[in-house]
């Protein structure tokens, strides 16, 4: 049996009015995915624990089938495990993302999706110009970035009340900042890179041409090193993971699934899809598991753009799901499941922490008859299952 998992990242919304009530997802043309749902089963799942922040880091370790109740130590370490990181005892790790701050007003929390060309020289100032025992920030990819820090005091950082830029796009910046005994050390480093930042040659080409400059870093998601149970050792099977977010593949390195690294993969809308798929068929010749995340569904979310939401969902649709039923052939021995994360709608323009959308499609599914894939059909079947780790031991039990 083969397996396959695709996590549009954030596709469940809201209905909008301008659209007449409905979702970017009801809209959009799915073919693929409606195919699954007529022939699989539809419904419901609580990919985010009660009491639990709706991040993307806690809705893929879900899916993935880990309780984040108990495995999961904060957002960052994942980031750093898929750099290679391997934090000490007496280190964390906080997400470090590139933001455009102006009159403490956060206007944006990628600083326009900056390139990672020209965020690594940005971090690549701050190491030479903060030169402080225990401090090291390492490059990622585009916004997001990490801050390691080796301390005695890795109680009070860990108790520290921190908050995701994307959650506060266009609110004042002071109601959000790090907050908790430990918090002045946080504080002086973003207030010494808006300093660092403001004449750097990259923001002064930026602002030329009209782009958001990076001015400024924010500091979150802190966390320890995990420890989880190997993906093998937990359900019999080898696999892979496929996505441009360094969480997710860190999360696949933290339980030994292999990277797959796919030519023009972005984290964004232009991204790759046909690759991700293409890549995915091949990869099942030698695993049995392939796990499909795509970002671009959030970004547009975050964005507040409901036509990018729509176009990123209709070319996962054709280019990732048809490509994928296409390769596996409509009857082999094969389980599909897509699901989004969580929930980033639209007029929000952050997560919530609702149940999702889920279809399940393949050899030994139970058919239960929906038309079509779409909240509304998924919300008519009701919850059943409530956490992302049955839905996963339920998708790869033994029939």
């Amino acid at each position: 049996m083969k397996y396959i998992v695709i996590v549009p990242d954030g596709m469940a919304d809201l209905p909008i009015k301008k659209i007449g009530d409905k979702t970017p997802l009801e809209v959009a043309r799915r073919p693929n995915m409606d195919f699954l749902a007529m022939h699989g089963m539809v419904g419901l799942v609580k990919t985010i624990p009660d009491g639990m922040s709706p991040g993307s880091d806690i809705g893929n370790m879900s899916i993935l089938g880990y309780d984040p109740k108990t495995c999961h130590t904060g957002r960052a370490p994942l980031e750093a495990a898929n750099q290679g990181i391997i934090l000490n005892n007496d280190e964390l790790a906080f997400r470090c993302n590139l933001v455009t701050i102006s009159n403490n007003m956060m206007i944006d929390y990628s600083a326009g999706h900056i390139s990672s060309k020209e965020a690594t020289l940005l971090i690549d100032a701050l190491n030479q110009e903060i030169v402080q025992e225990g401090i090291k920030f390492y490059p990622g990819r585009s916004y997001r970035h990490l801050l390691i820090m080796k301390t005695s005091r890795l109680g009070d950082y860990l108790k520290l009340k921190t908050y995701p830029p994307h959650d506060i796009i266009n609110q004042d910046i002071r109601s959000y900042l790090p907050r908790g005994a430990a918090a002045d050390m946080l504080l002086m480093l973003m207030e010494k890179s808006r300093k660092i930042f403001e004449q750097h040659s990259v923001n002064q080409v930026r602002i030329d041409l009209h782009e958001n400059p990076a001015n400024n870093i924010w500091l979150w998601g802190q966390g320890v090193h995990p420890r989880l149970m190997p993906f093998r050792e937990k359900f019999g099977i080898n696999g892979a993971i496929i996505s441009a977010v360094d969480l997710v593949c860190g999360i696949g390195r933290l339980i030994g699934l292999e990277i797959i690294d796919v030519p023009g993969i972005t984290g964004y809308y232009d991204t790759n899809y046909l690759g991700k798929a293409q890549y995915a068929l091949e990869a099942l010749k030698t695993k049995d598991f392939v796990y499909i995340h795509i970002e671009a569904t959030d970004e547009a979310g975050h964005n507040g753009d409901l036509q990018a939401k729509i176009d990123c969902i209709e070319k996962i649709d054709d280019l990732i799901v048809g490509t994928i039923l296409n390769g596996c052939g409509r009857h082999d021995d094969v389980r599909i499941l897509l699901l989004p994360d969580h929930p980033t709608p639209i007029e929000l323009r952050t997560h919530t922490a609702d149940p999702v959308c889920f279809v399940m499609y393949g050899k030994g599914v139970s058919v239960d008859g929906a038309p079509q894939f779409t909240e509304i059909s998924a919300r008519e079947k009701g919850i059943k299952f409530e956490s992302g780790e049955a839905l996963m031991t339920k998708f790869i039990a033994k029939q």
